[in-house]
């Protein structure tokens, strides 16, 4: 058996903290200026900030997260993962997904997660991250020559 990288168990202990509630704890794993991407709306800046929104969001869809599988290279680990929660219908669902992270100091830094909640409407904005600087680091835009 493998030993579990340094980076996969700071975000075991990040989904501890999301699926508990536990500000305090989801604090300890990022840098004060983390940032964190989403498909579905604006990015959420800042430590205590992020801590704040899952704290908020847990109670409202009783989420456990999940780390499947990750690979880990440099200062970035990318992982798949699953969400099991209560749905809008009160049934009991799961999301998977996947999330790239990038650490700083051993904490993360950013986070960019990439799935879709079939519960929210349809829109065609949902398959990038809102408000991420794609042109600024390069990548493939309309733009793009």
């Amino acid at each position: 058996m493998s030993e579990i990288h340094p980076f996969v168990q700071t975000i075991n202990k990040y989904y501890r903290g999301c699926s508990t509630a536990n500000v305090e704890l989801m604090k300890e794993t990022f840098t004060d200026d983390v940032v964190h991407y989403f498909t579905h709306h604006a990015p959420i800046r800042g430590a205590q900030n992020l801590a704040e929104y899952w704290a908020k969001m847990q109670p409202r869809i009783q989420a456990v997260w999940t780390c499947d599988h990750a690979l880990v290279d440099g200062r970035q680990c990318v992982i798949e993962w699953t969400m099991s929660w209560v749905a809008p219908s009160k049934a009991k669902e799961m999301i998977r997904g996947a999330e790239w992270y990038v650490f700083r100091d051993a904490r993360i830094s950013e986070i960019r997660a990439y799935y879709i909640n079939r519960h929210l409407p349809y829109d065609r904005r949902n398959f990038e991250l809102d408000g991420f600087p794609y042109e600024d680091r390069g990548y493939t835009t309309l733009e793009t020559p």
